[in-house]
């Protein structure tokens, strides 16, 4: 996967280099390049902003940067040329970070795993000029994305989360490719149950000991006792996901783990 991040603030993506996406790049599952804006400015300060029309607080991000920094990232032409790899008619998806956007999840994540091409778009102050992204829609698919109901001083952080939210699904990246499969929030799963406590050695750690079934080598009572605790987790921090779990796919121990953690499993609003 290639993956071009436009932002201001280069020397952000430096964590890019460590960890399980920096021995991604090392192996060539990911081709990241990160592009100052700056570059495509023409005056002696390398100004990227200027005041809204309208009036208003902030600033706006110019226009004339991004677009010449799109262009020339991802040409507004059909002819091979090495932003595409040598590749005719080849564009990226534009991602946009912004408290205004759809919400990036789990299942945004996989679907962007399954693209060969991600531009970044890293807004600051009050945004991009929205001529930006309207002239973009034109020639290449543009998302505007949303970590959630807060805002951030800029979308570096946000590209960040999204770049290793993506990274990870790619194949070969994660030692154990199960580890995915396992995922709270999984991709293709029926529920989206968050996952429970997980434990390692010491046994028994200043006086707290490892639940006695996860030792008890029975593959039954453990699986049981991993969706139970999942059951439970996902009632006291996140019961907006259990009014989406089908009646046909509880059991009754699962209604009964569900009504001792004081979710209303008869209730009216449950899915069918």
């Amino acid at each position: 996967m290639r993956i071009d991040i436009v932002t201001i603030f280069p020397e952000y993506f430096a964590a890019l280099d460590i960890s399980l996406l920096g021995k991604a790049r090392r192996t060539g599952l990911l081709d990241v390049h990160v592009h100052d804006l700056r570059d495509w400015t023409h005056d002696r300060h390398r100004t990227v902003d200027d005041t809204p029309y309208g009036g208003g607080p902030g600033m706006v991000m110019k226009p004339d940067p991004w677009g010449e920094a799109l262009d020339t990232i991802a040409p507004p032409s059909t002819a091979p040329c090495a932003a595409t790899g040598g590749r005719s008619g080849a564009v990226p998806r534009l991602i946009i970070p912004t408290p205004s956007g759809r919400p990036f999840t789990q299942e945004l994540a996989a679907r962007y795993a399954a693209e060969p091409w991600l531009l970044f778009a890293c807004g600051r102050y009050e945004g991009i000029d929205s001529r930006v992204v309207d002239e973009a829609r034109t020639r290449m698919p543009v998302d505007e994305v949303s970590l959630g109901d807060f805002v951030l001083a800029g979308g570096e952080v946000a590209v960040l989360v999204m770049i290793e939210a993506v990274g990870r699904l790619l194949p070969g990246v994660l030692g154990n490719a199960d580890s995915v499969s396992d995922d709270s929030f999984a991709p293709g799963a029926m529920e989206s149950l968050l996952e429970g406590p997980v434990y390692t050695k010491p046994q028994v750690w200043r006086e707290r000991p490892v639940p006695d079934v996860l030792l008890s080598g029975h593959h039954g009572e453990i699986a049981r006792w991993r969706r139970d605790e999942a059951l439970r987790r996902t009632a006291k921090h996140r019961p907006d996901l259990l009014v989406h779990l089908a009646r046909g796919g509880l059991d009754d121990r699962d209604r009964a783990v569900l009504r001792e953690a004081g979710f209303p499993v008869d209730a009216e609003d449950m899915a069918d």
